[in-house]
């Protein structure tokens, strides 16, 4: 991939592993200098020092927790401190939980919002301004497959993702006219430790994709200016069909999908 954002510098939240981690990657070999955040410094410098010994570019790191609401704000300070223009925004940080919702933990529930939506909506509109007022810039929001279809025993996530989604898109009308790309990138499962930390169910999975797929896949949409997209065909097709179903029905097969093993 001939990258648009060589000697740029990008801006990747979530980055310590999984897509985040793979985004760096991507971004690193198409000579992108990078600041990376995530909650877990230990594992931030080391991807970093990986990076700048096998691409020679310049890495910078930050720690951060999305789930403050302070986190936004302490990032663009320190890129601010730094003297960085960030021209690469690319919103991946986020989480989801699965279980019955009435018996949910309320806080998680609630800092699964501020990380997917809130943090996404703050990141976004402290670098975008400046965006605009240079003609160029572009931001990267990582949504999901669920964003399509109300998904029981995953309801809040689900629904974060599909906000994600909207707001990508209707940004991304709104600012085409400055020179600024927004995507939304939509993957279905992949290979991280989201499942793992969500608790989603192995047979709710269907194929996986890796993390390195995912990533090279989205910035090329990215790159052609895509407002969404979609990783894989057979996750097109998925969408399609369900565009053709009645809701509720669509509604009752990702319930019956996601039930837990003893409800059924």
């Amino acid at each position: 991939m001939n990258h648009p954002w060589r000697n740029q510098w990008a801006l990747i939240t979530g980055a310590s592993s999984g897509i985040g981690s793979a985004f760096a990657s991507e971004l690193a070999a198409g000579e992108t200098n990078l600041v990376l955040t995530a909650r877990r410094e230990d594992r931030l410098e080391k991807l970093a020092a990986q990076l700048r010994e096998k691409y020679r570019v310049e890495v910078r790191t930050f720690a951060a927790d999305l789930e403050d609401s302070e986190g936004p704000r302490r990032i663009r300070s320190f890129t601010d401190e730094s003297g960085l223009k960030i021209e690469v925004l690319v919103n991946n940080a986020g989480f989801g939980f699965y279980g019955e919702q009435y018996t949910s933990p309320l806080d998680r529930q609630l800092a699964m919002v501020q990380v997917n939506c809130s943090a996404v909506v703050h990141l976004t509109q402290l670098y975008l301004p400046g965006m605009v007022e240079r003609r160029r810039g572009a931001i990267l929001i990582l949504s999901s497959t669920a964003a399509f279809q109300p998904v029981a025993y995953i309801n809040t996530y689900a629904a974060t993702k599909a906000f994600d989604l909207l707001f990508a898109e209707g940004l991304a009308e709104e600012v085409e006219r400055f020179g600024v790309k927004v995507c939304a990138l939509c993957p279905g499962p992949t290979q991280s430790e989201f499942s793992q930390i969500a608790g989603t169910p192995r047979h709710a999975a269907a194929k996986v994709q890796t993390a390195e797929e995912v990533a090279r896949i989205g910035l090329r949409a990215f790159a052609e200016g895509k407002h969404s997209a979609l990783t894989s065909f057979s996750n097109k097709m998925q969408v399609e069909l369900q565009r053709l179903a009645p809701r509720r029905f669509v509604a009752k097969m990702a319930a019956k999908m996601y039930r837990p093993q003893e409800l059924r």
